[in-house]
């Protein structure tokens, strides 16, 4: 089957990894219908154990159950091979949803009546993660998170700092502080991912939001989209602590929230390791200011968790009324209260206070993607980037990014380019 060429490569994990799937029965005992959830996100376990107990006391026809394992990419992956597929699934906005709609999985939810209230941007997200455009919608986007940059509110109150609001702002912010004897900027670049926080964040400002798919289109190469963003991003190393291959994430959070540096480069899903350390640290954040046109700033901002109806799932219109109470406010509150998390439904929701500064960026729909979330794992573009920062050799990691692109993009960029001779130009537009 094609699924099973997409998803052979999978290290099968045993049968004791194997949840109960929803291909044993579609009814319980009393004739209620059994839907299953499997979502990814472990840390969240308790938001989705309170949805569950609601939504079983407030339904007498359906009976939901949630799994939240550790590992879920791996357990889905194994059951999807096992052909026991549950019902929905929970999972982010990133290239295992690409993986999963390519191999056909997931049924179009076009008619689901909830889409109606999603955030243009986050509907617009996920159709750039088609690796080939599909007619139709895949996935309710529900949360997100956002990244830019982090500040230490008391700090900046204390020295008069102003927010920047172009990349030469920045700069001059970044010298004033270096000047007064106190470090601007902290990084935990030993663990290689948060290399991406930075270039994630700048990208949004200084590269297409599809320059992948241009790059499988063979209109452009990333030599020539991210030049820039490698010139920017190896500026900030003077503004930091020394070496900071030598920190960990953990670190720099910890560093961060002892009053060490001014600001972070990092996301709103580090603030909660941060008030471990120090649980009256008053953050805020803003946009990452990478160019010089503040108008044309957006906020970097991926989709966190969305959720997909699987296509072997015998009961669409009870997987739609689970769609539906998720998406009822005050569950949807639920889940940003414990995660500090940003929703993709349009409403008045309270936000946490850490996004205060991008709060007009999230009411606006002025938002892009993580980057990352379009590169395959096997190309480690983290390392990559945690290599060029140490080594500051712009041309050969831009050379090596285009040349492991297409070692581990082949079979996709020989599919899409099929399409557009197929369809022609403009084919591959979202």
């Amino acid at each position: 089957m094609k699924k099973k060429l997409i998803l052979a490569g999978t290290v099968l994990m045993g049968a004791g990894l194997a949840l109960a799937g929803c291909g044993d029965s579609s009814k319980t005992s009393d004739g209620k219908t059994k839907i299953e959830m499997v979502q990814y996100k472990p840390e969240a376990v308790k938001a989705f154990e309170k949805m569950e107990e609601k939504f079983n006391e407030t339904h007498d026809d359906i009976e939901l159950t949630i799994e939240s394992p550790n590992e879920a990419m791996t357990i889905l992956k194994t059951r999807f091979i096992k052909e026991d597929q549950p019902d929905i699934i929970g999972i982010g906005g990133d290239v295992n949803y690409s993986n999963f709609l390519d191999s056909d999985m997931l049924v179009d939810i076009s008619d689901f009546d909830g889409l109606k209230d999603i955030k243009q941007s986050y509907l617009d997200i996920d159709k750039n993660l088609e690796f080939i455009p599909e007619d139709g919608t895949y996935a309710v986007p529900y949360v997100a998170n956002a990244a830019g940059i982090l500040y230490n509110k008391e700090m900046f109150e204390e020295n008069g700092w102003e927010i920047p609001t172009t990349w030469d702002e920045f700069i001059e912010l970044l010298d004033t502080i270096q000047a007064s004897g106190q470090l601007p900027l902290y990084f935990g670049f030993k663990d290689t991912w948060t290399c991406l926080a930075p270039w994630n964040a700048m990208a949004c400002d200084l590269s297409p939001a599809d320059v992948c798919q241009q790059v499988n289109k063979g209109t452009t190469t990333f030599s020539e989209e991210y030049r820039e963003l490698a010139d920017k991003i190896i500026q900030l190393l003077p503004y930091a602590q020394n070496d900071p291959y030598a920190f960990s994430y953990n670190d720099a959070c910890t560093a961060f929230a002892r009053g060490e540096s001014a600001m972070y480069c990092i996301g709103s899903y580090a603030v909660p390791q941060i008030l471990s350390v120090n649980p009256d640290m008053q953050i805020d954040s803003f946009v990452f200011p990478a160019n010089d046109n503040a108008d044309e700033q957006v906020l970097n901002s991926g989709v966190d968790l969305q959720f997909s109806v699987m296509k072997d799932c015998k009961n669409k219109e009870a997987a739609y009324e689970v769609l539906r109470f998720m998406l009822e406010d005050e569950n949807i509150q639920i889940y940003l209260d414990e995660q500090n998390a940003v929703p993709c439904k349009e409403g008045d929701f309270e936000l946490p206070s850490m996004l205060d500064g991008v709060k007009e960026y999230i009411e606006n729909d002025k938002m892009t993607d993580y980057q990352d979330h379009h590169y395959p794992s096997e190309m480690a573009v983290d390392a990559m980037i945690q290599t060029y920062l140490m080594d500051g050799d712009a041309d050969s990691f831009l050379a090596k990014f285009d040349k492991d692109w297409i070692r581990y993009n082949r079979d996709l960029i020989r599919k899409v380019q099929k399409y557009e001779e197929e369809h022609g130009e403009g084919g591959n537009e979202s």
